[in-house]
């Protein structure tokens, strides 16, 4: 376990967690009925002036794992407004020479960002890297077998092969709602979860840890996040609702024609062994979601989807494994998320299918009405 990372993920979740505090307090009165901008919602904004208030996190979340840093190494813990540490001063000019680069030569779409240059490291990479070895020439015959690869096939030929794959659209529509028991794994830690799903989209987990319930709840409309403690729930901003609606979509495997306007096919890389083929989804004025195929069984192997910020794309990786048979229908019993500041697994033990889940499960409480550590 890289444990640079585990860092970056406890430093990011103190921030963003600080940095809500701090923007509540700290808030100016936004017209009513219009959302807030940055520097309605925090203090001393210079560079992203006019950005959404909502997007200030994420863009801090693509600058600390481009540089591989703490959000200390910019701001002052506590103080966040403070202009005290030359390395803000620094950021502010390079996000401006970076948008300035993109303006002019990329029509303002982020080609250029912070990890262009700095690859997760504190300083810009300025010198080519050396190769360790010389990479072998290929034999006749290799070349010759790379040559002869059969044409990729359809976006709708792949799509169909998972629908069939999991069970096909009859057995999957059967099933209208499902509970699911395991544990998540942050690393070395461990903690129960429970997942409840319920056709057409909604979805809610619960993280069950020592001092409460971490949730993370869409239900079929908007999203919502609970944590222990004080704080009340809070409404998942635009980008993690479209993330938090995938996720949520019920029968995904026969949805997935309906959720993107275009398709492209493209080779892939290998997964974890496998020959795998990349179906590319696409709407307009949207990052792409790429999809990863196992070309035997044709099942979803990996999707990776990004989110956009003022400075940049934050990805998001997830892995299906563990396929088993459930009343009819295959699903996977684990998934890995992976982000560039951390990852989790969760594991299925057991699954329900077909329970009654009422819909006021999936909705989020009243403030006064949440205690730490219920559902």
């Amino acid at each position: 376990m890289n444990w640079l990372r585990i860092r970056l993920a406890i430093s990011a979740i103190v921030f963003f967690t600080v940095c809500a505090l701090w923007a509540q307090h700290s808030a100016t009165p936004a017209a009513e009925g219009t959302a807030k901008t940055a520097e309605q919602q925090f203090k001393n904004i210079q560079v992203l002036k006019g950005v959404p208030a909502d997007q200030i996190i994420p863009a801090m979340q693509f600058i600390s794992s481009s540089l591989g840093v703490e959000c200390e190494f910019c701001h002052v813990r506590n103080a966040f407004d403070k202009d005290d540490k030359k390395p803000k001063q620094v950021a502010r000019k390079m996000m401006q020479m970076q948008m300035a680069i993109d303006k002019e030569n990329f029509n303002g779409e982020n080609a250029v960002t912070c990890f262009s240059c700095h690859r997760g490291a504190e300083n810009p990479v300025g010198i080519p890297i050396i190769s360790a070895a010389a990479e072998a020439p290929k034999s006749p015959e290799a070349e010759n077998q790379a040559a002869a690869q059969p044409a990729l096939p359809s976006a709708d030929e792949i799509l169909n092969k998972y629908l069939q794959a999991v069970g096909g659209a009859a057995a999957v529509e059967k099933i209208t709602s499902r509970k699911e028991d395991g544990m998540v794994s942050f690393g070395r830690q461990q903690f129960p979860v429970e997942v409840f799903a319920k056709a057409p989209n909604k979805r809610i987990s619960f993280v069950h840890t020592p001092n409460g319930d971490n949730v993370t709840a869409f239900d079929g409309n908007n999203g919502w996040l609970g944590n222990p403690g004080p704080r009340p729930p809070r409404d998942m901003t635009a980008q993690e609702n479209e993330a938090a609606s995938f996720d949520a979509t019920f029968y995904l495997p026969s949805e997935l024609k309906k959720i993107f306007t275009q398709f492209k096919v493209r080779p892939s890389e290998k997964i974890d062994g496998k020959n795998v083929v990349q179906v590319i989804g696409m709407n307009p004025g949207h990052p792409p979601t790429r999809l990863f195929f196992d070309q035997e069984s044709g099942l979803l192997v990996r999707s990776v989807r990004y989110a956009t910020t003022p400075v940049g794309l934050n990805p998001t990786e997830v892995d299906y494994a563990d396929y088993r048979e459930e009343t009819g229908v295959k699903i996977p019993m684990q998934w890995t998320v992976a982000r560039p500041n951390g990852r989790f697994t969760i594991q299925i033990s057991k699954v329900e299918q077909n329970v009654p889940i009422a819909d006021s499960k999936f909705e989020k409480p009243a403030a006064s009405a949440q205690k730490p550590g219920t559902k």
